[in-house]
């Protein structure tokens, strides 16, 4: 996601390198170059025209510290720029109904089923609600069994009507369900269709009128680039939507769609969909995207999703074990866990600053641990919890029960003891500066 578009704007910044002040000239080039890469990224040439324009305007009207350099200066006045152009400032879903009532819009393909389904997850996970899913695709089958399957996935109840081909029918009697039932959020799953039509148009905006939603959210595929923003525009005319919902940005995009979206409909980007499965979901933060895209990381909505795997007690636990240098395998899977549970393990890296270029090109697996796992999986429960008996004779057979060999056991044990070493010094509040020098270089991929 935005790897070419990160890559041009850091080549861009570096004309300034080296200059003593901004200037007209040197300000000039630069934004030319960033034009450049923004058309590249597929954002509308009028939209990167007014923003390398805006950017002009208040890089030469800056007073530079001398403290701060010009390039450093452009690039926080790009990054606040860009970050005006998604919208500026988080904007959350209107939820204010009993129930609340949440309608989907978007061409088929768009992924507004399999949003629906994460956005129901989000929900009852993240916000304590009890949500109803409802199958309003009446023309496609496979809308509706797919629906059914995530609701099976994330417990959560899923109304249909069989035989019935009338969505205004079914929205308005899945909405009386859900209030004898105590679901406080209706989810509306519609049709879509390959391109936008007149029937599509008028059957959608029926459902709208007869069950007056609490927000309108439009789904579309990021990987359509400017199609997705002139479609946007389309479905805006005939809705008025409050937000648009972004999939597929883990895909192979260039991100226009998402620097230029707002700024045609005028209205808030609400959510990303960042992979397939139920929890790929994350609210979109312009401030925090702005800043990945210029390569800064991300460590807010990192420490948030460390923070939705944290258990308080575990934690307590934790420290004693790492105090009294207990600290085993069984825990050692327990953080494997929490990680896998935070995400596509590229993604969370990339929120890391300065992690984004040095991951540039590196394919990271989602099954990274996966050896990692089964080389512990080998051990006995007693190794486990004490691996201090791990002898030659025991890492042979680790090694053959887990098909890897005695050379990547025992790198594993060396990395499980700097660690524990590592981990212990921190929990003591010692400086673990020259233990991290130590350990550098020895780090080695499974």
């Amino acid at each position: 996601m935005f790897e070419n578009l990160s890559d041009r704007l850091e080549k861009s910044f570096k004309l300034l390198k080296g200059q003593g002040t901004i200037t007209e000239i040197n300000v000039a080039e630069t934004l030319k170059d960033i034009r450049r890469a923004l058309l590249d990224a597929d954002v509308n040439f009028k939209i990167a025209k007014k923003f390398t324009d805006d950017v002009k305007v208040k890089a030469l009207g800056q007073d530079v510290l001398t403290a701060v350099k010009p390039g450093q200066m452009m690039v926080k006045i790009v990054k606040d720029e860009l970050a005006q152009l998604m919208g500026g400032t988080f904007t959350d879903i209107e939820l204010q109904g009993k129930p609340a009532v949440i309608l989907m819009s978007g061409l088929q393909g768009s992924g507004k089923t399999t949003f629906s389904g994460k956005l129901a997850n989000m929900l009852k996970s993240k916000k304590g609600r009890h949500p109803l899913l409802v199958a309003g695709d009446v023309y496609r089958p496979a809308a509706i069994d797919q629906l059914k399957v995530l609701g099976e996935q994330i417990n959560v109840p899923v109304y249909t009507e069989e035989g019935n081909m009338d969505p205004v029918k079914i929205a308005k009697a899945a909405i009386k369900h859900a209030k004898a039932n105590g679901n406080d959020v209706v989810i509306v799953d519609t049709a879509g269709r390959l391109a936008i039509d007149e029937q599509m148009m008028n059957e959608i905006s029926a459902v709208k009128k007869a069950i007056d939603p609490d927000e309108i959210l439009f789904v579309v595929d990021a990987m359509t680039g400017q199609d997705a923003v002139n479609t946007a525009k389309e479905f805006n005319e005939r809705l008025d939507f409050d937000g648009v919902v972004l999939t597929k940005l883990d895909g192979d995009t260039r991100g226009g769609a998402a620097l230029s979206i707002r700024a045609v409909v005028e209205k808030p980007i609400k959510f990303v969909g960042t992979g397939e499965k139920v929890d790929a979901l994350d609210v979109f933060h312009p401030d925090r995207m702005a800043e990945r895209i210029l390569g800064m990381g991300d460590i807010v909505s990192l420490v948030e999703k460390a923070q939705e795997q944290f258990d308080e007690d575990e934690a307590k636990q934790l420290q004693k074990k790492l105090q009294k240098n207990t600290f085993n395998f069984n825990d050692f899977l327990k953080q494997i866990s929490q990680i896998k549970k935070m995400g596509n393990l590229k993604d969370v890296m990339g929120m890391i600053p300065g992690m984004g270029k040095a991951l540039k090109g590196m394919d990271i697996d989602d099954d990274a641990f996966k050896h990692i796992e089964a080389i512990i999986f080998s051990m006995t429960a007693e190794e486990r919890e004490n691996p201090s008996l791990i002898n030659g004779g025991r890492r042979k057979r680790i090694a053959s029960g887990s098909g890897t060999n005695i050379q990547e056991v025992n790198r594993l044990l060396k990395q499980f003891s700097e660690t524990r070493k590592m981990m212990r010094m921190v929990s003591q509040g010692k400086n673990v500066q020259r233990m991290m020098s130590g350990m550098q270089g020895q780090g080695r991929k499974f």
